[in-house]
């Protein structure tokens, strides 16, 4: 087989440039790699250690997996020396977590309940457990109870509110016990305070604060009473051993044979406490932390972006000749024996260098195809479908036909350019 001529190249063909090695691209990549590691190593590192910083505080300010007065836990605020106490006086102390459990211990006669946080209660829980039949000599321990406790409970009974509606605690001190309820006359001082009550007429109230009872003793028939205590703080392992804070725990609680602690899972979502989302276990303040560092973030990044100035031309490594670069085409296209795109790149080529010649406009990059070979037609005298199917014809069908394909467009192109 005849080898295919040189193809001209198209006329807007620019010079070429080499690939690089194969080599280069990882080192590059690499050497980029490194420059942005030493260019932002010290903002990552920053922002490790605020991470660091805000998980430590947030450990350390977290408080433990024991509720508060558990009667298991050892913590301040948890009740396992009073349970050490009460089971020292031979009292029975037992644990309940379910509504049906506490509602069978209010039924159980010479039994003390105790509800931590009858708050955590719904309304319908609350009337359902306030209209279970009580057993005989039995009492009830409500620790700083809602009105909505009390409503279930003890009717009439209130809890003591500022001007605003709102309950009013107070903090716990030392105060007299001011009664002659058993229990508190053998005390004496303890740490009360929290809510405030007022008792009705026929209620023991004892340890006033601000003109309102922190302990309010409310006796039925059948000996059962139901006691309402303004805060749980002197039960608490922190507390007990100040004044007379054991010698009330252990009356209140210790006075039957039996006492059922109601304890109930507190990680579940109460029906009377709203679920919490996640903004609410953000400490305050810090979303105005956040958004200093982003603002310091932000002055950072403009301080050390980079300024893009006027476009900067490189020398190329390595130039190209386009006859070489013609002449690698041509044998790449004589490889794959694409007779025809060799033969299309060359009337392409032709029909743009006679189109000028002959005024033939040039419409969206190429010349009209029957206005260019009207236009040769009347030049040479030749047929305009001769010319049609030199300029667009079909492919050729070996080299041999490519070659002639070659010499007739010469030949055309030097006939239309001769005057």
């Amino acid at each position: 087989m005849t080898a295919a001529p040189p193809i001209p190249a198209d006329t807007d063909a620019g010079p070429a440039v080499a690939a690089p090695a194969t080599g280069a691209a990882p080192t590059s990549r690499s050497a980029d790699a490194r420059r942005l590691w030493l260019r932002s190593r010290w903002y990552l590192l920053s922002a490790a250690f605020v991470i660091l910083v805000g998980l430590l505080l947030g450990s350390l300010a977290g408080r433990s997996s024991w509720p508060p007065l558990d009667p298991g836990s050892p913590d301040p605020e948890g009740a396992r020396a009073l349970v050490v106490l009460l089971k020292g006086e031979g009292v029975d102390v037992r644990t309940v977590a379910d509504e049906r459990a506490l509602a069978t211990a209010l039924r159980e006669p010479a039994t003390t309940v105790l509800l931590p946080r009858p708050d955590l209660l719904s309304t319908a829980q609350l009337d359902r457990l306030g209209a279970v039949p009580r057993g005989s000599a039995g009492r009830l321990v409500l620790l700083a109870p809602q009105q909505a406790a009390l409503h279930a409970f003890v009717p009439g009974l209130t809890v003591a509110t500022s001007a605003d509606g709102t309950p009013e605690p107070t903090s716990s001190i030392s105060t007299p016990p001011g009664c002659r309820l058993p229990e508190a006359v053998r005390a004496g001082t303890a740490e009360l305070g929290g809510l405030g009550y007022d008792a009705r007429s026929g209620d023991t109230g004892c340890y006033p604060r601000h003109g309102h009872q922190s302990l309010v003793v409310h006796a039925e028939d059948g000996d059962r009473e139901t006691v309402v205590l303004g805060t749980g703080h002197p039960l608490s392992n922190e507390s007990l051993d100040d004044d007379g804070n054991a010698s009330l725990a252990l009356g209140l609680l210790g006075s039957r044979p039996h006492l059922v602690w109601y304890l109930p899972d507190y990680s579940a979502p109460s029906p009377s406490v709203e679920r919490k989302q996640f903004e609410d276990f953000i400490p305050a303040g810090w979303g105005w932390a956040g958004l200093q560092l982003l603002v310091a973030a932000v002055l950072a990044a403009l301080w050390r972006g980079r300024r893009l100035g006027p476009v900067v031309s490189e020398r190329l490594p390595i130039v190209v000749r386009a006859t070489e670069t013609t002449e690698g085409r041509a044998r790449l296209y004589h490889r794959a024996k694409a007779r025809g795109r060799a033969a299309d790149a060359l009337r392409r080529a032709a029909a743009h260098r006679i189109a000028p010649v002959l005024g033939v406009a040039l419409t969206a990059g190429e010349p009209d195809p029957a206005a260019l070979c009207a236009a040769i037609s009347d030049r040479l005298g030749r047929p305009a479908p001769d010319v049609q199917s030199l300029l667009y014809g079909g492919p050729p069908t070996d080299d041999a036909a490519l070659l002639r394909l070659t010499d007739h467009l010469d030949a055309l192109e030097r006939q239309v350019r001769q005057p």
